[in-house]
């Protein structure tokens, strides 16, 4: 009996190592191939439009494809899309751009204009065991480089970039304390790099979260203080365009602004801040907003609200905010489950299932509603 069970055994093994080796000898299977199709454009009758797509860790291209052809379907012209330094420049100075050019030319392709967000650290530009947003200061024009790179090989395909993202947290600097003066300089590196790379970019700069942090905060720093310390510090010749983050928590658009308030109209707080600064003349693109229709998170409304909160705040920049380009709300689809409230920011499921505001958005777009 001893002596079956160990043929057995050995049997299984043999199963196995055939197994292998015959992966071995034909190969992976190959990749399926997806062709571009022909070129679209997107149906809308409100042109500022938009959804953050993350398709940063979106592997297979048939699912990159298809998310942009629901985004050009929905009718939302504008994209943010997350490029991250880490991953297009692993080691100084060699860079693949493999999975970037895949997702740039399928949204071109739908007729869909990128905003790209730039940020995370690689390995090799920053301490060990610290995280991947932490720069400093000696890495700035290590990420200036990976700026000239960036714009360099996009040049003609993307116009709008965002330098950095919520640069008034502590957690988006790697828990250092958030710094407007060390923002404006990393700033500054990266735009007079992008400018020498490509003189038409557009550079976005802020990309603020918006909060109440006290003065000493050891988390960040209310964003209205953040954004005129940038000024203070000669920020208004480095940026083309400011990123505004409006998030609406449990207040309808119209909501009125005010400053000790997060709410969707806070936007016009920071666009206040420009005005006093002589600014006025810049745009504003919205690259993060939204509802949560969660049933139990103490932020979240209910799922009808969030329909109609963020089909009125697409209408409110068409009709009242003649400084803002585009409303970006987060998040479209995300490529695999977040299991927490975050999910319910989406507008499509894991496996392309359109949720109700995704049918009522479209509807908008074609003025059906």
């Amino acid at each position: 009996m001893e002596r079956l069970r160990e043929w057995r055994k050995l049997k299984d093994l043999i199963r196995v190592v055939a197994a292998v080796f015959l992966l071995w000898l034909v190969g992976a299977p190959p990749r399926p191939i997806v062709v571009l199709g022909p070129q679209q454009h997107v149906e809308t009758i409100n042109p500022k439009m938009g959804v953050h797509t993350r398709l940063t860790d979106e592997v297979e291209e048939w699912k990159i494809k298809r998310t942009l052809e629901m985004v050009r379907e929905m009718g939302t012209p504008w994209i943010v899309e997350y490029f991250p330094w880490a991953y297009y420049e692993p080691q100084k100075g060699h860079f693949n751009w493999e999975h970037a050019d895949i997702v740039v030319n399928h949204a071109r392709r739908q007729g869909l204009t990128v905003i790209a967000r730039l940020g995370f650290v690689p390995d090799w530009a920053r301490p060990k065991g610290s995280t991947v947003a932490y720069l400093h200061p000696a890495s700035f024009d290590d990420f200036g480089e990976f700026v000239y790179a960036f714009v360099s090989h996009f040049r003609g395909r993307i116009r709008h970039v965002i330098i950095w993202n919520e640069p008034n947290l502590s957690l988006e600097w790697g828990y250092q304390p958030a710094s407007p003066e060390r923002y404006t300089e990393l700033l500054r590196f990266a735009y007079l790099q992008a400018k020498q790379a490509d003189p038409e970019v557009q550079i976005l700069a802020g990309a603020l979260a918006p909060t109440l942090a006290p003065e000493g905060s050891e988390w960040g720093m209310d964003d209205l203080v953040f954004l005129q310390r940038m000024y203070d510090a000669g920020a208004k010749d480095y940026f083309d365009m400011l990123a505004i983050h409006a998030y609406g928590w449990k207040f309808p658009p119209d909501d009125p602004a005010a400053v000790d308030r997060v709410n969707f109209a806070r936007a016009e707080l920071l666009r206040q801040v420009m005005v006093r600064n002589g600014d006025g003349d810049k745009k504003c693109i919205i690259t993060e907003s939204g509802w949560n229709d969660h049933p139990r998170w103490t932020k979240a409304v209910r799922p009808g609200q969030r329909i109609e909160y963020t089909i009125r705040a697409y209408e409110k920049a068409l009709e009242e905010w003649d400084w803002c380009e585009g409303v970006v709300f987060w998040a479209f689809r995300y490529p695999r489950p977040a299991r927490t409230y975050q999910d319910y920011y989406t507008f499509v499921a894991v496996d392309f299932t359109p949720k109700p505001i995704y049918w009522e958005v479209q509807k908008y777009a074609r003025g059906e509603r």
